[in-house]
């Protein structure tokens, strides 16, 4: 085994601090959770993990440096050098591990590793430092699984009624989700067991999936409301008239009433998305907006010119513009 300052790129007057900062930024990049199956950063990892073993225990870290232990964390005999126990032939030595049992890890340096791992791995951390204290033999971390953040894009009307989407997992399996009515944008859900497997016998982490919803051209959402702006013609304002109306579940017949404006709103009740809390739907508002002609119709004109002669009404007033 290497210098263990030289593995975490210290120099041996580091701090304690230094060696924390150090040795977590190493395992978050080396972690064997970031890259499965990847044997060389395995032993990478492994060499950071038994550094740190060594250099976050003060005793050691002193006999180390004095040259009483080699990096292995073994006894200095004379004669014998400074060659670490902890590769040779793949066995396990006193306070060492081997290259090829997996069994050996456990969270060195006074079980700060532990904490530092579900810090930097959401709690899911699948393997720990190496090495162990006092020169007996490590024991198999137990430690729940990692989850994995994936996310789908769903459209506006299939969030609000519900749907199913399929997303293609880590560990090579496809599986449908199930988009419950009435997802919001950036809802989360979880999947039980679909993340990283556990270690020690600890259960596997979860899927978490973020939902994405995508704008609708018409429609919005306050709450489990919906919102839409239908435009009417200058004659179904004045006269009233029956209209189709969009909704989320297709099409509906609705009544204008006659002297209907711009702005005039509509309550279509239980047209709107399905609140999971209450398991009730919420109502949908059709706000108005009349439109003129275009281009303005030749008789319609001369009408209003004539019309207006006549009568007049002061709409900035009303509405207290002036």
């Amino acid at each position: 085994m290497r210098d263990p300052y030289q593995i975490l790129g210290l120099s041996r007057s580091a701090s304690t601090d230094d060696i924390k900062k150090a040795y977590r930024k190493l395992a978050k990049e080396h972690h064997p959770d970031l890259k499965p199956g990847n044997a060389a950063n395995e032993e990478r990892f492994k060499e950071i993990s038994a550094a740190y073993t060594l250099l976050s225990d003060p005793d050691k870290r002193a006999r180390f440096d004095r040259g009483e232990i080699d990096p292995s964390g073994q006894e200095r005999h004379h004669g014998f050098g400074a060659r670490s126990h902890a590769y040779s032939g793949g066995s396990r030595g006193r306070g060492g591990y081997s290259s090829t049992d997996d069994s050996f890890f456990t969270s060195g340096g006074g079980g700060s590793g532990d904490d530092w791992f579900s810090e930097l791995f959401g709690g899911g951390r699948r393997r720990g430092a190496g090495g162990s204290s006092g020169g007996s033999s490590s024991a198999g971390a137990k430690a729940r699984g990692t989850d994995i953040a994936y996310s789908v894009t769903v459209p506006f009307v299939e969030a609000a009624l519900g749907t199913k989407r399929r997303i293609n997992l880590s560990n090579g399996k496809s599986i449908d989700v199930t988009v419950p009515p009435g997802t919001e944008d950036q809802a989360k859900l979880r999947l039980k067991g679909q993340g990283l497997p556990g270690a020690g016998g600890f259960g596997a982490g979860d899927a978490i999936v973020e939902v994405h919803v995508e704008a609708h051209p018409h429609f919005t959402r306050q709450g489990a409301d919906i919102h839409v702006e239908v435009p009417i013609t200058l004659n179904e304002a004045v006269l009233g008239a029956t209209i189709r109306v969009p909704t989320i579940s297709g099409p509906v017949a609705v009544k204008v009433p006659p002297g209907s404006n711009t702005g005039s709103t509509l309550r279509l009740r239980g047209k709107g998305v399905m609140n999971q809390a209450t398991k009730q739907a919420g109502d949908q508002y059709v706000k108005l907006k009349v439109l003129l002609p275009d281009p303005p119709d030749a008789e319609l004109v001369k009408f209003i010119e004539e019309w207006a002669k006549t009568r007049s009404y002061d709409v900035r007033k009303k509405a207290g513009l002036e």
